[in-house]
């Protein structure tokens, strides 16, 4: 917990209700241990999209679709999601939920390796994505980055999810388990990029487990 927890169920409770549909979701997936946005990011993310009106979303890291389809129901009308995921245990059920709402037709789900996914689309969408929510494989971050940026079209918005690790980015990388050091090196690194790129204005937020909220200039 990055933030007194006491406080953060207060903030929590203060949260509007999710459409049923969302909130039996999210309970399954809480009971079977799948990550999903937590409250707080969720608000964050409801806020952010109401506020930039997005034309274009893309995710990266789909799980079992509740992000997308939390998303689909705070973006404007005319707006479509693309994400991306590859484990096939998650893409049993993100094929069933995605398809379950009267906004299916708004969502693309890709399937396969995310590198090469977004390659393909930097080389065909370039610039189309005013909105990006990154939410993957955390040791990945820094080899996505760099297609991330070619799709993110000018002062778009790139929301990135758990960058501080439960606080334990913050440690010395020699405080941290030997098993975790790679993934703790990566993301301090993807961390140093993000908020000193020329193209990129960033900040980072102790929402949830850590978010990144970075604009292209």
């Amino acid at each position: 917990m990055i933030v007194d927890e006491r406080i953060t169920a207060y903030i929590n409770s203060l949260s509007q209700e999710l459409p049923s549909f969302l909130s039996i979701l999210e309970k399954e997936a809480i009971r079977e241990e799948v990550p999903i946005i937590k409250k707080e990011t969720q608000s964050l993310l409801s806020f952010l999209i109401a506020m930039k009106k997005p034309a274009h979303i893309l995710e990266v890291g789909t799980a079992v679709g509740f992000s997308a389809l939390f998303m689909s129901e705070c973006m404007p009308k005319d707006c479509d999601i693309t994400t991306i995921e590859k484990v096939e245990m998650r893409l049993v059920k993100a094929r069933v939920n995605l398809k379950s709402t009267d906004k299916a037709d708004k969502i693309r789900l890709l399937e396969g390796d995310a590198l090469a996914l977004l390659k393909e689309l930097a080389e065909k969408e370039s610039g189309r994505y005013d909105f990006i929510f990154m939410d993957a494989a955390k040791a990945q971050y820094m080899n996505y980055f760099p297609e991330v940026l070619k799709l993110l079209a000018e002062d778009g918005i790139l929301v990135t999810d758990n960058v501080l690790q439960d606080g334990t980015v913050a440690q010395s990388r020699y405080g941290i388990t030997r098993r975790d050091r790679t993934i703790h090196t990566r993301m301090r690194e993807y961390l140093y990029t993000l908020t000193h790129s020329e193209e990129l204005s960033t900040t980072v937020l102790p929402v949830g487990d850590g978010v990144t909220l970075s604009r292209k200039r």
